[in-house]
């Protein structure tokens, strides 16, 4: 299992893939393929994003 990339790098892992999808060249069968991957890497990045939102209202809620 791999380690627990940053947001940061999940966002570049999606740019790469998105350029990839953008050479006319690349098969559909890869196209599918990296089109899956990079959703994959969004919605981890996404679910990082909320877990920082929520801790970031946890910490607020404390203060008050």
């Amino acid at each position: 299992m791999r380690n627990e990339e940053s947001f940061e790098t999940k966002i570049t892992n999606a740019k790469a893939i998105l350029e990839k999808l953008m050479d006319p060249a690349l098969p559909m069968n890869e196209s599918v393929k990296a089109y899956e991957e990079g959703m994959r890497e969004l919605k981890m990045a996404e679910a990082m994003l909320q877990n920082a939102e929520l801790q970031i209202h946890i910490i607020k809620n404390q203060e008050q």
